[in-house]
């Protein structure tokens, strides 16, 4: 049995743990810099909280809410540059994944003033990024639990992650209650990202004993959501959010062992080029996944199938059904995708079988156009 895993962050939960912990703030230093987007932040009561309790630590700040889905990386470098210019000792990220993978682009930018921005995919910065504190407030990455962040190259406009060490946070605060102002969509789009994290890390070569008690809790949680997202187009009530978020949490410390495979690197195109909300562009591959896993793991196939109560053309169908995706890609785009998939990619290569660009094609070709 094989728990091997890194995950250094300090994870404080529960509804109103920001107010009940100010203190944790104080050890990063006197000066912050808070980055967010234009809305949620304010929107879920999170920016308040964040900035009550710095006042009542005595802590300065500036808000940087520049940030927009699939953050670009000139966006990142821009708020590096205004931490700098205040002293920030160290970053407040505040939001969904958009928000909170940029905060540890910023953190890093922050350090390093020789950094381009497209230098960031290198992570061979000299400095220690900033102290990173993360708040989110939806139920999808789990980016306040891992040390991964996907960025847009603001050179050509392509998703790409990063990762390693420098990109935990110091601590995370994990509060349900601001997750209660997602609109429906994002919430299905969200729960969405937190399956695929859960069921690709369950099926990567990179799983082990740890990663698989994560994912399975994610599954048994996002169960009970899928059902009732299928059945009721209203909003979650209170208790449903709180188990959306934790679940997005297991998913995201089951990611952090394994990473991710194919249906996120395909999912970025979707992304890219249709504007497809992240989640939902993952799953528009799962069920390939899933059907994948099927064949070359049915055992584990079969015991995800078991904790979710359903068998694998029905979770299949459903979340073709939950992630809705009807785009037709123009035939000129497959060679331009291949193209971008030809170097051996790890996403690929953890996924179960002998799956390739020529695979990822296929299942383009067969299911979008």
């Amino acid at each position: 049995m094989d728990i091997t895993s890194y995950m250094p962050v300090k994870v404080v939960c529960g509804k109103g743990c920001v107010k009940a912990n100010t203190s944790l703030f104080t050890s990063f230093g006197k000066t912050c810099l808070i980055v967010t987007g234009g809305n949620s932040a304010k929107k879920s009561g999170a920016l308040r909280d964040v900035t009550e309790a710095l006042e009542k630590e005595n802590i300065s700040y500036e808000v940087f809410d520049e940030i927009t889905e699939n953050p670009y990386t000139a966006d990142c470098h821009r708020a590096g540059q205004k931490a700098r210019e205040i002293n920030a000792d160290f970053i407040v990220g505040i939001g969904g994944g958009s928000p909170l993978d940029a905060s540890k682009a910023v953190a890093i930018y922050a350090a390093n003033p020789d950094l381009a921005p497209v230098d960031i995919y290198s992570m061979t910065h000299k400095n220690k990024p900033l102290p990173l504190v993360l708040v989110g407030t939806t139920s999808g990455t789990g980016s306040e639990v891992t040390g991964v962040s996907v960025l847009t190259n603001s050179d050509n406009s392509m998703k790409k992650s990063i990762s390693g060490p420098d990109c935990y946070s110091k601590v995370s605060f994990c509060d349900y209650s601001y997750t209660l102002t997602v609109p429906y969509s994002v919430t299905v789009s969200t729960a969405l990202d937190a399956f695929a994290h859960a069921c690709e890390g369950y099926f990567s070569s990179t799983a082990n004993s740890l990663s698989d008690v994560y994912a399975e809790k994610a599954f048994e949680m996002l169960s009970e959501a899928f059902a009732f997202f299928m059945n009721d187009k209203s909003l979650p009530d209170e208790n449903m959010r709180e188990t959306l978020y934790i679940a997005s949490l297991y998913a995201g410390l089951c990611l952090n062992i394994t990473g991710t495979c194919f249906p996120h690197t395909m999912g970025y195109i979707l992304t890219e080029d249709f504007n497809i909300p992240h989640g939902r562009a993952c799953a528009a591959f799962i069920p390939d996944f899933i059907k994948i896993s099927y064949e070359f793991m049915p055992a584990k196939a079969q015991r995800m199938s078991g904790i979710m109560n359903t068998d694998c053309d029905t979770l299949c169908n459903m979340i073709e059904i939950l992630a809705d995706i009807n785009i037709t890609i123009p035939d000129e785009a497959f060679e331009r995708y291949s193209h971008r998939w030809s170097d051996p990619l790890k996403n690929f290569s953890r996924t179960p079988g002998n799956f390739t660009s020529a695979s990822a094609v296929e299942i383009l070709k067969r299911y979008m156009s």
